[in-house]
């Protein structure tokens, strides 16, 4: 539950934004000015061509023609280049830009410590992309505002000079139209917001039926499942369809008011002219500008709908940005030796379990609940905040909310047995780091040396996503190999080796004891191979220690343990 004071403290989405300029203010600067070159060629080049015509028809002088003609011509070759360099520093910034959120969602998200977010995989990945490129265009939309300005100001000043009449109509159709299209560019922003968010909860939809493909072939699920992403889906398309609705009608608008103040203003010059009160070359300009002005106006009444796109989109972006960790860690480091203790621990279906296991020792745990089993694990993996739980863990003599998150993750490891198995090789995914020394004694001891001889390639055998060209033994293998090559002082395994046959379950029980003789292993299991393994065995049931000793010390005691976990 986040609380108002932490909700008060997250970061809006305006802060992103005016991070993102803040950022990028040189480049938006520069880039500002050479758009605005841009658009005052622009607009200059209707400008020259009045006085051009006014000019030689009074002196017709050939000098002044050849003249005017290369003032045309530095006139096109400023508009050539100044956009051609403005854009390219724009856009560079924008990509830039986009980059650096995205990698900031993406390290938000592989923080060891959680994150208070209420969204799932799927959504962050579109937040990570199409929220953080939105975010990012407002590097490139606030310039193009700003140079588009400029051409609007400098067409009402020519035209005010040409008539005063003509510059104020000028400015009036100007807040006129922006007056208009503000009430719609904040439909726009809402929409697209809700837009983003369907759009998300689709993608995480799609992250969760990849996953669990498998069990859905397995039980003849696929068509419930298709039913069910389809419906998802349909909600994005339904949303998208209204945001295109908004935008048809912000730009049809946009269009459409635009066009009356062109035919406005060349009306009413031809009206002047007609009338004698402006001369020839007036009219040629302000017909030109009149046809000219209708560009920057449409990009100066688009920038407010991409700037309210970019403000839900960096809304969206604080969600993961400004999330509180749902834990604040310690900055101690436990003792040498890796003893573990779980001291009066509630939390879901544990009811107040205490045990302690001595550094070096081989503890086996059977948990006749697997929700117990589940729970447990979760306490140990730190998935779940030490306040969020009664009791203590302690680690090496500390307890678990003193320690700081490097020193529990160097120092511990719980392998789910749902491991997730990565696109890259077999060597990649027993050792991502690269730094381990005992790769070969953790593929030897998980039995894994079987995969291993199948392929030519070795350890350099590509895996695919999910191991999805794997069998579900071989992956559990893969992530066991995984576990074991870390060698870290206390490791613990939950269901190791239920996807395998009973024969490897026996090696791989033998070579686990073997090769972490000396360090603390916990396994969390109901196999009769890693009970008898063990050095010892603590039974929970109904949430609690109900027994101990060897596995045989326990068959031959306990009968209920021996009906749980003889097969």
């Amino acid at each position: 539950m986040t609380t108002p004071d932490v909700q008060r403290s997250r970061r809006p989405g305006s802060d992103i934004l005016r991070t993102a300029i803040r950022r990028n203010a040189g480049a938006m600067a520069w880039g500002t000015v050479l758009m605005g070159m841009y658009q005052a060629g622009e607009t200059a080049f209707p400008i020259a061509l009045g006085l051009i015509v006014e000019h030689t028809m009074q002196h017709r002088s050939t000098g002044a023609l050849v003249l005017s003609v290369a003032a045309l011509a530095a006139i096109i070759t400023t508009v050539s280049l100044s956009w051609r360099f403005g854009m390219r520093i724009l856009q560079k910034a924008n990509t830039t830009e986009a980059h650096h959120w995205r990698v900031q969602v993406a390290a938000c998200g592989l923080q060891p410590v959680a994150r208070d977010v209420d969204l799932k995989s799927g959504e962050v990945l579109t937040i990570a992309t199409e929220d953080a490129d939105q975010t990012a265009d407002i590097v490139e939309v606030v310039p193009m505002l700003i140079s588009s300005m400029v051409s609007v100001l400098i067409a009402a000043v020519a035209l005010g000079l040409a008539d005063l009449r003509l510059g104020l109509l000028v400015m009036a159709g100007t807040v006129a139209i922006l007056s208009v299209l503000s009430v719609l560019s904040k439909r726009i922003g809402s929409s697209t917001k809700e837009q983003q968010a369907r759009v998300a909860r689709a993608g995480a939809k799609v992250a969760d039926l990849i996953t669990g493909l498998r069990p859905l072939h397995g039980f003849g699920g696929n068509h419930a499942a298709f039913l069910s992403y389809r419906a998802v889906s349909s909600q994005a398309r339904q949303q998208a369809v209204t945001v295109a609705k908004v935008n048809g009608a912000y730009a049809g608008t946009a269009l459409g008011l635009n066009a009356v103040l062109a035919a406005s203003v060349s009306l009413t010059a031809g009206w002047l002219a007609f009338d004698g009160q402006i001369g020839i070359g007036d009219l040629v300009m302000a017909v030109g500008l009149a046809q000219f002005i209708m560009e920057p106006l449409r990009l100066f009444s688009d920038m407010p709908k991409y700037v309210m796109m970019a403000r839900a989109s960096a809304e969206r972006m604080a969600l993961v940005l400004s999330a509180p960790a749902v834990a604040d860690p310690g900055t101690e480091r436990p003792a040498p030796g890796g003893d573990l203790e779980i001291d009066c621990v509630r939390y879901g279906a544990l009811q107040g379990v205490k045990f302690d296991v001595p550094a070096g020792e081989f503890t086996a745990i059977a948990a006749y609940q697997p929700r117990v089993a589940a729970d447990l694990a979760a306490v140990l993996a730190v998935k779940v905040a030490p306040d969020a739980y009664e009791g203590v863990v302690r680690l090496g003599g500390r307890e678990l909310a003193e320690l700081s998150v490097e020193a529990v993750r160097e120092h511990v490891l719980v392998n789910p047995y749902d491991g997730e198995i990565f696109a890259g090789t077999l060597r990649s995914n027993i050792d991502p780091s690269g730094t381990s020394r005992l790769v070969p004694e953790a593929v030897a001891a998980s039995m894994l040396t079987d995969v291993v001889a199948l392929h030519r390639q070795g350890l350099d055998y590509e895996v695919r996503d999910r191991g999805s060209n794997l069998s579900g033994g071989q992956r559990q293998r893969l992530s066991l190999a995984r576990a074991l090559a870390t060698d870290t002082d206390v490791l613990v395994l939950h269901d190791p080796t239920t996807a395998v046959d009973a024969v490897t379950e026996q090696l791989v029980a033998r070579n686990i004891a073997e090769l972490r003789r000396g360090r603390t292993t916990v396994v969390i299991t109901s196999s009769p191979a890693l009970l008898d393994a063990a050095d010892r065995v603590l039974v929970l049931g109904d949430g609690v220690v109900t027994a101990q000793g060897t596995h045989r010390e326990l068959l031959a005691t306990d009968r209920a343990y021996g009906l749980a976990v003889t097969r």
